[in-house]
């Protein structure tokens, strides 16, 4: 009776039981865990310790830490067990929340392999090459070593199958950081940003994780007959905002408004009174328009272009004509720039009326000395 009551209770142990134990030895190739109410000790082999590959047991766990395994395999001298099976299976559960609820996930890259990177997820998770990063990577060596978000592309426990996307997680992040910028800017605001693409209609200017479109018609004062003559790719530029469009995401920028255009400070070359010579570029029924300066055109209106009677601006003028213009009127708000061809033709005649050729020369004293004869003559 005294014997069987100080005999050790054991209890039974079976495959797939799982125990908690404390780590006594730790060998290079396996650990040694005391298990409470065993006659045996419990033996974890090396490559039960870890779902990623280790070269020393030293490397994964140390002596009289406790740890919780998982019987696989019972012999008469020792239970082997497993950390690895156990590990797997909290992961594999965290993974499918993970994976059902969108969740990121946070690993260490441990291996380059063909075809892409291992990382550690509690299982071995796959990162295909083409998801490792939105750019292309030449050399993956770099990665290992670096604990890195991931967003789960494929699951599938019974295969043992983890896919990854790195890149998925820099695309979200771009467009979490399109919609905080979209948010912010508002037309009127001037911007730094760098051409990243050129087209026929427009060039894309990156202005902080946001491609905005300046269209040819905002790129230069002058006309363009393709955006490359005014930017190139790369090109850094300032930009104004013209509208921001939130919902499909699209943002009008002008390079234009940033450089002083030909109207700008007319006021301070012309005023009131100035006689200018231009050009005549377009004539119409209510009179002709006549640039003075590069891309600055007035109008000369029908009862301003000739002292005589005129029915059409055609009779006078054509397209082409150099002329002589006086500025009646100049708004630079407005760009409007009212001229005349008439007031100068009026000038011209005033002064040949009162300076004839026939008149030069003529002197008061002579018309005295005339009167003067006269008077003389009648005494």
């Amino acid at each position: 009776m005294t014997e069987d009551m100080n005999q050790i209770q054991v209890n039974p142990f079976k495959i797939g039981d799982i125990v908690v134990g404390q780590v006594t030895k730790v060998e290079d190739k396996q650990v040694y865990v005391n298990i409470p109410n065993s006659k045996v000790d419990g033996i974890v082999p090396i490559s039960e310790l870890s779902n990623i590959h280790v070269e020393k047991a030293s490397d994964v766990v140390t002596k009289g830490v406790e740890l919780t395994l998982k019987v696989i395999k019972i012999e008469e001298d020792a239970l082997i067990l497993s950390k690895r099976r156990i590990d797997a299976e909290k992961a594999w559960e965290k993974l499918y929340q993970s994976f059902e609820s969108g969740e990121r996930v946070h690993a260490l890259i441990t291996e380059v392999v063909k075809g892409g990177l291992v990382a550690d997820v509690g299982v071995r998770g796959f990162i295909p090459a083409s998801m490792v990063s939105d750019e292309y990577i030449d050399d993956f060596s770099d990665y290992v070593g670096k604990s890195l978000d991931f967003k789960i592309v494929e699951l599938d426990k019974e295969k043992n199958r983890v896919i990854l996307s790195h890149k998925a997680v820099l695309e979200e992040e771009k467009r979490e950081k399109k919609k905080h910028k979209l948010s912010a800017i508002k037309p009127g605001d001037v911007l730094e940003g760098k051409v990243q693409r050129i087209t026929n209609f427009g060039a894309f200017v990156d202005i902080g994780g946001i491609d905005g479109l300046v269209h040819i018609s905002q790129l230069s004062h002058n006309h363009v007959d393709h955006p490359s003559e005014v930017v190139n790719v790369g090109d850094s530029v300032q930009v104004k905002v013209l509208s921001v469009d939130r919902d499909s995401e699209r943002v009008a920028l002008s390079i234009k408004e940033m450089v002083p255009g030909p109207w700008d400070g007319i006021e301070n070359k012309v005023q009131k009174g100035t006689i200018l010579e231009g050009k005549v570029t377009k004539i119409v029924s209510y009179g002709a328009f006549v640039e003075v300066f590069p891309h600055v055109e007035g109008l000369v209106h029908i009862s301003q272009i000739s002292t005589k009677h005129i029915k059409t601006p055609h009779e006078v003028l054509k397209e082409g004509d150099i002329v002589q213009v006086k500025v009646l009127d100049v708004n630079e708000k407005e760009k409007r720039l009212s001229l005349s061809i008439k007031e100068l033709e009026e000038s011209d005649e005033v002064i040949d009326y009162e300076l004839p050729e026939e008149t030069k020369g003529f002197q008061l004293s002579e018309i005295i000395g005339e009167k003067l004869k006269q008077l003389k003559s009648e005494s």
